[in-house]
């Protein structure tokens, strides 16, 4: 336990320091987002400098941190609101799901890409970036070398949506809930779909997570559908050992426990600065990981093939969204 600690404490430090530094710099100027901030300031250092090896067992936290501020954003969301549109988030979801693996599929078929890659891809683009892509790869057996070009192209819209969709949201205003539920159906990986909502407000963040994380709940059904179509006996059955994430579970826990109103003001007051601590410290990690050499790495095909999914399926549920909620 004291070695683990010793080993985390170096890079656990210097998220602190991205942090505290984003807190910092964005009170001093009485505008900006302190998340947003943490993001670009770790992506800045991380393409600047070399990354001492020494700091990574802690740089690797972020992820905790990341499933933490989510499970305690639970207590902080008011269930009326989003039980009103339930179903049809839940419509809206299973639609973006199913377009954007057609799309990315056909895409990929188009461009020449193997089955496997087109698999990879559009396992990433629908459902939760870089986690889809690994469970898929492991439901398929696919070979790594084509599982890092997917990682890689999922990364570099990663970087770009963070930075593009709040943009694009002040430029079409579009209302806090518009916005956040946009993001979590349109982006692509979790962490950056919680940073670009908190960064257009806190409203926009919780629609965000909470559609990203209903989004989330396919990983396990799009890795036994791929287990299936690849067709390995043994397959589907290890596909289902995806399963859910637990912190969605936790978040989930916590939201219905709000809910009932036991949590006195106060305790889910605590949860909402706790959840926000988190974040910070999610999203300083989150930067470290946008590196420019996954532009090179991932190729030109994987990344038109993305692009055209993420054009299609971002403009069809902005229109959605905007005429149905």
């Amino acid at each position: 336990m004291r070695e683990r600690v010793r080993r985390r404490a170096p890079g656990l430090l210097v998220l602190v320091l991205v942090a505290a530094v984003a807190v910092a710099a964005t009170r001093a100027a009485g505008v900006g987002s302190p998340l947003l901030l943490a993001v670009a300031l770790g992506a800045l250092a991380a393409n600047a400098l070399p990354t001492p090896a020494r700091f990574a067992p802690g740089l690797a936290l972020h992820g905790r941190f990341l499933e933490a501020g989510i499970v305690a954003l639970g207590a902080t969301l008011g269930l009326g609101a989003l039980a009103a549109v339930g179903p049809l988030l839940l419509a809206l979801v299973a639609a973006v799901v199913a377009l954007s693996v057609l799309v990315t599929e056909l895409g990929a078929r188009v461009a020449g890409l193997s089955r496997e890659s087109g698999s990879l891809l559009a396992a990433g683009a629908s459902v939760c970036g870089v986690s889809a892509v690994a469970a898929v790869a492991g439901s398929i057996d696919a070979a790594e070398e084509r599982v890092a070009y997917a990682a890689a192209t999922v990364l570099v819209f990663d970087a770009v949506t963070l930075a593009a969709f709040p943009l694009l949201g002040h430029a079409l205003a579009l209302t806090p809930r518009e916005f956040g539920v946009w993001a979590g159906l349109a982006m692509f990986s979790t962490g950056p779909v919680t940073a670009a909502g908190f960064t257009y407000g806190s409203v926009a963040g919780q629609w965000a997570t909470v559609t990203k994380l209903v989004r989330n709940t396919a990983i396990g059904v799009l890795a036994l559908a791929y287990a299936v179509v690849h067709a390995d006996a043994d397959r589907p059955a290890r596909a289902l050992t995806t399963g859910i994430p637990g912190f969605l579970v936790g978040f989930v826990a916590l939201a219905a426990l709000a809910a009932t109103g036991v949590l006195p003001a106060p305790v889910a007051s605590g949860f909402g600065a706790l959840s926000e601590a988190c974040f910070l410290l999610a999203f300083a990690g989150l930067g470290f990981d946008l590196r420019l050499n996954a532009l090179r790495d991932a190729g030109l095909r994987p990344v038109l093939v993305v692009a055209a999914t993420l054009l299609v399926v971002g403009t069809l549920s902005l229109v959605a969204v905007t005429a149905l909620l």
